[in-house]
């Protein structure tokens, strides 16, 4: 009934917990307890709803809610117990042979304040740490394993950049040509889900928009809006109709047995205006430039200084990432199992690149009454520079 083709390796999941391990007992914290779905996912190899335990010294349980059937043909964890309810997590760790922690560590960065309040209940003689973000810090750099599931996921990006000019119509509305595109995304395996850690985040695919409605911003933490389909949504295509000499931009994420891929292609109905042309240069060179300075031990803050310099030079600073004071300040973020993931190639952030480290380079210009133009890769960093993962031509498509 369930295809475990696509499941996590277990020594995937055994180096995974075994690293977190490693950060445990450093820290004197005696045990994890996972319950963000995207990290269950990422140490157990199953998001059905659950918890899983993982002492500092001895072997994780996986306890689940529901399903638990489908749990144990997912993950390769070999203590898998049904879960009644929160309340019994404390006898199910007793009974495996464990002591209550006087420290756990918890996903305290997503943590709902309700949820938080019934396992300090659970838990009342233990002292909660904060292991959000070592989470995120390890799994910011990515095994050979997930780097092969990203690529792939890269090549169907391109498959489906492809496909756009095939549809791409004067009169269609930004909606109906999204519908178009995400069809296409269904049909090579997009799992349709692109999943974000930051609060209140969402993202449907991601953004396709045209003329001026692309520069239309948003309540997302991008350089990009648009109006979207109502006020309830706020982001993303709308009912606007696309016409002929207008940048039309498919920002569009592709899903793949969990992992993204981050990839924005700029097309038009017939010849663009020249200040519109020259931009989208202007940021294909601000790409390049990152990829050969984006190497092992440079600051992700040093990155966006470098890029914002370079856009100011070239006399593009009032139009980067967007216009006045709606502009973001980050040029790329990571990405894995989640949109925004570290590091955040970001003003002021002082984490250091590594060797493996995914990231989403996106140098965009919004010119308010006309559009959006620029480019957007996923990559991984090596000890040269980035090494690109969408392979589509990157200039401005004619069609």
């Amino acid at each position: 009934m369930y295809n475990s083709e696509l499941n996590t390796p277990k020594t995937e999941l055994v180096q995974r917990i075994g690293k977190l391990k490693s950060h445990l007992r450093q820290h004197d914290i005696e045990a994890a307890l996972i319950l963000q779905r995207v990290d269950l996912f990422y140490f157990s190899g199953t998001c059905q709803q659950g918890a899983l335990y993982i002492p500092a010294d001895g072997e994780p349980v996986l306890m689940v809610n529901k399903n638990t059937e489908r749990a144990r043909a997912e993950s390769y964890l070999d203590t898998i117990v049904h879960l009644e309810s929160p309340k019994r997590i404390p006898d199910i760790i007793k009974s495996k042979g464990y002591d209550l922690p006087a420290t756990l560590g918890m996903e305290l960065d997503v943590l709902p304040t309700q949820l938080y309040f019934t396992y300090r209940k659970l838990f009342q003689d233990t002292d909660i740490k904060d292991i959000s973000l070592v989470i995120r810090f390890q799994r910011a750099v990515k095994s050979p394993y997930e780097l092969g599931i990203m690529r792939l996921a890269g090549e169907l990006s391109d498959q489906v950049a492809e496909w756009v000019p095939n549809i791409l119509r004067a009169g269609i509305t930004e909606l109906e040509l999204a519908g178009l595109v995400e069809a296409e995304a269904r049909r090579l395996g997009h799992q349709g889900v692109c999943r974000m850690r930051l609060w209140g985040s969402e993202m449907f695919y991601g953004h396709l928009l045209s003329g001026p409605a692309a520069a239309v911003p948003s309540y997302l933490s991008s350089p990009t809006g648009g109006t979207g389909a109502s006020p309830a949504i706020a982001q993303g295509p709308s009912f606007k109709t696309i016409q002929r000499h207008e940048p039309v931009m498919v920002d569009y994420i592709f899903a793949y047995n969990g992992y993204l891929s981050d990839h924005t292609r700029i097309f038009s109905l017939g010849a663009l205006p020249q200040e519109l042309l020259d931009g989208h240069a202007a940021m294909l060179e601000v790409q390049q430039m990152i990829k050969q300075i984006a190497r092992p031990g440079i600051t992700s803050g040093e990155i966006y200084d470098q890029a914002l310099a370079k856009t100011r030079q070239m006399g593009y600073e009032d139009h980067f990432m967007g216009a006045g004071g709606e502009r973001v300040r980050f040029v790329g973020h990571g990405i894995g199992l989640e949109v925004d993931e570290f590091p955040f190639l970001a003003a002021g952030q002082k984490f250091e690149l590594q060797v493996g480290m995914t990231i989403a380079l996106e140098p965009k210009l919004i010119f308010p009454g006309q559009g959006v133009v620029g480019i957007e890769n996923s990559h991984v960093v090596t000890e040269k520079g980035l090494e690109q993962m969408g392979r589509y031509p990157e200039d401005i498509v004619i069609v």
